[in-house]
């Protein structure tokens, strides 16, 4: 649920001076019609208007040096806070233009031309030098959202010319070439050729996967969520044949006041992930029915969803992207240690995660989770315990709604059948 910072982009709706528009106003670009950067490679597919949606390059006018610290990730190698973080992002300029969503790039026009270019951007597993020409100058603007990355300055963009080659890998390039198979095979092939994550996202947004007459743009708020269910759920093809692990294991970790509790409990494979946002961060959303106290009398807002062995047939509208953001490091985790698991996966969110950027936070929070020392436990209680000492939201709230904790050990495994 978005909100008020959310809905309000630095319009100044809560009377207050915005520290989100602050920061990016520190390092905002100056207004220029025509200037040459490197793209990360970055790219963005909006969703308003589908099928006809804007698309473009995002890309730094004065500054190149950004482009290498283009995801969440790299974010969590270098442990930028939200302030760097939002510093880098001020710092681009959002060229775009509208395509329909089924444009074939090769037809000659100022836009498939563009969207040519955009494709040749997206193959590259660096960053790559390009030229803008812009219609007209920035919109001093930012765009905040729980999926995707802060987007900032907007500007029609007239024509892009890649400067240098594209570092393209060689699967990279076999596979969108490939018309015959489907994207999903070819994001499985990609992740296991260890192609990252991002690179794959963007692979599919704009296009460049899948059989000849179903390739399209997607979203980038769509590819990402599908990027990560996808590989995942491969992960979990194998995972239901393991053995049980054996013991209860708590995982901690956190990441720019995102805080996540990995409990692994002896069972079938099921999943459960609660997120509570604490008064004051991005993500609370204000009043609402399902508000309660924490240990320290602060209010937090609960939600979860889940998944039974047999896995999810809907979206999981209550956590979002962060559901499948989740997902994927632990399913990575259980492949690792080759062991299945009943998973409750709590993710708290403090005031100190004051601007969302992106769904990306969230995975990379889970990776550190994971990364981490394990504590093993003999009971269910003495693991929520150690929790406690971690998270402000009572355990006793967790336990009450946790629909893993209340159905734990109900599940039947494929060998039951």
């Amino acid at each position: 649920m978005d909100n008020l910072c959310i809905k309000c982009k630095g319009k100044g709706l809560c009377g207050k001076p915005c520290k989100i528009l602050a920061k990016f106003k520190q390092n905002a670009p100056k207004p220029k019609l025509h200037f040459s950067g490197k793209s990360a490679p970055e790219l963005f597919v909006g969703r308003i208007g589908y099928p006809y949606i804007n698309s473009g390059i995002l890309t730094p006018s004065e500054n190149d040096n950004i482009s290498n610290f283009p995801s969440a990730e790299e974010w969590s190698k270098q442990n930028f806070s939200v302030a760097n973080i939002l510093r880098l992002r001020g710092q681009l300029i959002y060229g775009k233009s509208k395509v329909n969503i089924k444009t074939d790039p090769r037809q000659p026009t100022p836009d498939n031309r563009i969207l040519r270019v955009t494709q040749e951007l997206a193959l590259s597993s660096k960053p790559v030098s390009t030229e803008i020409f812009l219609k007209k100058k920035p919109t001093f603007q930012f765009t905040i959202d729980k999926v995707f990355q802060p987007m900032t300055n907007p500007a029609p963009l007239h024509r892009a010319i890649l400067e240098e080659n594209p570092h393209v890998p060689k699967k990279v390039d076999y596979l969108i070439n490939d018309t015959d198979i489907k994207s999903v095979d070819a994001i499985k092939e990609l992740y296991t050729s260890n192609i990252k994550i991002d690179h794959l996202q963007k692979l599919l947004s704009i296009g460049l996967l899948g059989k000849k007459t179903a390739r399209r743009m997607v979203p980038t708020r769509w590819s990402i969520t599908a990027t990560d269910d996808t590989i995942s759920k491969e992960h979990l093809k194998k995972i239901r044949y393991f053995q049980q692990t054996n013991q209860i294991t708590l995982y901690s970790g956190n990441f720019l006041g995102n805080y996540i509790e990995a409990l692994l409990l002896p069972g079938n494979f099921s999943f459960e992930a609660i997120e509570c946002w604490i008064s004051g961060s991005t993500y609370s959303p204000g009043e609402t029915n399902n508000q309660q106290p924490t240990t320290n009398n602060q209010i937090f807002t609960f939600s979860q969803d889940w998944e039974n062995f047999n896995g999810r047939k809907t979206y999981a509208f209550n956590v979002s992207g962060g559901y499948y953001a989740m997902r994927l490091p632990l399913t990575e985790h259980l492949l690792k240690i080759k062991r299945q698991a009943t998973v409750l996966m709590f993710r708290e969110i403090l005031p100190e995660y004051y601007a969302p950027l992106g769904v990306g936070i969230v995975r990379e929070t889970a990776k550190r989770t994971f990364a981490s020392k394990p504590k093993y436990f003999d009971t269910i209680k003495e693991a929520m315990q150690n929790m406690q000492t971690r998270i402000q939201i009572p355990i006793k709230t967790i336990q009450e709604k946790s629909w893993l904790l209340n159905n734990y050990r109900k599940q039947k495994s494929i060998f039951d059948f």
